[in-house]
């Protein structure tokens, strides 16, 4: 075999690193699509627990459980974001650039672009946001709501649950920051 038939071209290194990112953007996209339905079924799990031992205290066990999966979503969506800002800003030019003849004028990776132009994508993101703060926030301030109207528990469980709001709290600044649209990467120096 020539010493040429060996050598791997830049050309497929960047179409081997494309579908590598691309297959770990795929499996971010359904561990996170699974993550709304896991906190669903913790939810109701625990407000089912709670009724039926009626113990208030109980729903003290949701805020966690929802911070820590929707944490877990958030990084998740963040990582399949920057997935999708890599494929269009980096990795296509630097493709593009390998086609002879065009002097990096070709595009690579249509779909990464164009999807993003739909008319109705901000609603759908402003949608995704509420339904966000609904699962990861809202459903765990409620039940503490419930404890706190409840009357039971003392100092140390009271001290707790606004504790737990306070983390409520942050996950749903944060998942507010995250909606706000991938600016260009960061070239390290």
């Amino acid at each position: 075999m020539a010493e040429r038939e060996r050598d791997v071209s830049v050309g497929q290194l960047l179409l081997a690193e494309y579908q590598t990112v691309k297959d770990e953007q795929k499996t971010r996209i359904g561990f996170r699509d699974n993550l709304l339905y896991v906190t669903l079924a913790a939810a109701a799990a625990v407000i089912a627990a709670a009724a039926q031992a009626r113990q208030p205290a109980m729903l003290l066990a949701l805020p966690p459980v929802c911070v820590v999966l929707g944490w877990t979503y958030l990084v998740n969506d963040e990582k399949i974001s920057a997935i999708g800002l890599y494929v269009r800003d980096e990795l296509g030019p630097r493709l593009a650039a390998q086609v002879p003849g065009t002097g990096g004028g070709f595009s690579t990776f249509g779909w990464e672009a164009y999807h993003r132009r739909d008319a109705r994508r901000r609603s759908r993101k402003a949608i995704q946001c509420v339904v966000d703060l609904v699962a990861f926030c809202a459903v765990p301030l409620a039940a503490l709501v419930v404890f706190w109207v409840s009357g039971e528990g003392g100092v140390l469980m009271v001290v707790l649950s606004v504790l737990e709001a306070l983390a409520v709290v942050g996950l749903g600044v944060q998942v507010v920051l995250y909606t706000r649209p991938a600016g260009p990467a960061l070239t390290p120096p």
